[in-house]
């Protein structure tokens, strides 16, 4: 953004679909891929020295605490963009490709970390919902390649996890059961997608696929928030995710470009008939191939899928094992 450009950030509503538009110019300034340096790395003026990982408020937000007054128009809906956007830098070391390079104990201290910030994120008035997400490789779009995810605290909940909670809600009234639990039963009793179980965690490849290669994560007990999670919780997670990225990453000559986000209930108000998961999407349908969400994706806004899930589990299965194998020596 240039210095005479006016500073616009606003929610736009979108009444067609029924969602809001995140605007934010100041976008537009952030660096891309930079090759002489990292704001990252250990050293800068935003990360000092002597720490493990950090959460750090993101530069060149969407959404900010006190954001200015948006826009009025005589037709269209706008609001404050009012939250927070943060940067999770994940570990020190710039070189390394992945989450699932960390160690074990890395990883769960990652995740302690995102979790407390959303303890204290959750005391806030303009905090609806808490979204952690990552984002991996450049067809992604990823602008620096130091390890690192993000979080968006939003007044609003996405609409993806909003029609996910409409959906559980009507087959609760209808069944008294969580849509989920049920999910996760049929999965585990199927076994042709299941990717990888341990005590407190199930990873695998669901029935309905969108993306080639799609992992969805789920804890064993019916829990909304990321905040409910205990220790020994935290420690599977940390494990299942690590052979889980690991495969997806070793399914190819070249990493798998992913994104991963963590599904919740809104932080405010009664949603105990929806249950936590973190679905990853990975975008590569065979070697150097990628997926597009194109035409019929973008335009008519349902998924086509070019394999068969239950194969594609089966291939996916089989590099997690590897990594089990690789790990346990």
């Amino acid at each position: 953004m240039s210095n005479s450009e006016e500073l616009v950030m606003e929610l736009r509503w979108d009444p067609t679909l029924g969602e809001w538009i995140m605007v934010s110019n100041i976008r537009s300034a952030r660096p891309w891929q930079p090759t002489s340096f990292c704001p990252f790395c250990p050293g800068t003026p935003e990360t000092g020295y002597g720490w493990k990982a950090l959460i750090l408020e993101n530069r060149f937000p969407m959404l900010i605490e006190n954001p200015p007054n948006p826009s009025i128009h005589r037709f269209y809906k706008t609001a404050k963009a009012s939250g927070k956007c943060y940067v999770v830098v994940e570990t020190p070391q710039h070189d390394l490709d992945d989450l699932s390079d960390l160690p074990l104990e890395q990883i769960k201290y990652v995740i302690e970390l995102v979790i407390e910030k959303q303890k204290e994120e959750m005391k806030k008035d303009y905090a609806e919902y808490f979204l952690w997400f990552r984002n991996k490789g450049r067809e992604i779009g990823v602008s620096l390649t130091h390890p690192h995810s993000q979080i968006y605290v939003t007044p609003f909940t996405p609409i993806r996890v909003l029609r996910e909670i409409e959906n559980a809600k009507i087959y609760w009234e209808k069944n008294r059961r969580c849509l989920f639990c049920d999910i996760l039963k049929v999965e585990v009793e199927d076994k042709t997608r299941l990717l990888l179980e341990n005590t407190n965690w199930v990873a695998f490849m669901p029935f309905y696929s969108h993306w080639p290669f799609e992992i969805h994560i789920y804890p064993k007990k019916h829990i909304q928030l990321l905040t409910q999670l205990s220790e020994v919780d935290i420690v599977d997670l940390a494990k299942i995710l690590k052979h889980s990225l690991c495969g997806l990453k070793k399914l190819f000559s070249k990493p798998m470009p992913y994104i991963m986000a963590v599904h919740q209930s809104p932080l405010k108000g009664d949603c105990s008939f929806y249950h936590l998961h973190i679905e990853i999407y990975g975008i590569l349908r065979d070697e150097n191939k990628l997926k597009y969400a194109a035409g019929m994706e973008t335009g008519g806004g349902n998924f086509t899928y070019d394999s068969v899930p239950e194969l594609n589990a089966q291939k996916l299965k089989k590099k997690i094992i590897e990594c089990l194998n690789e790990n346990s020596l």
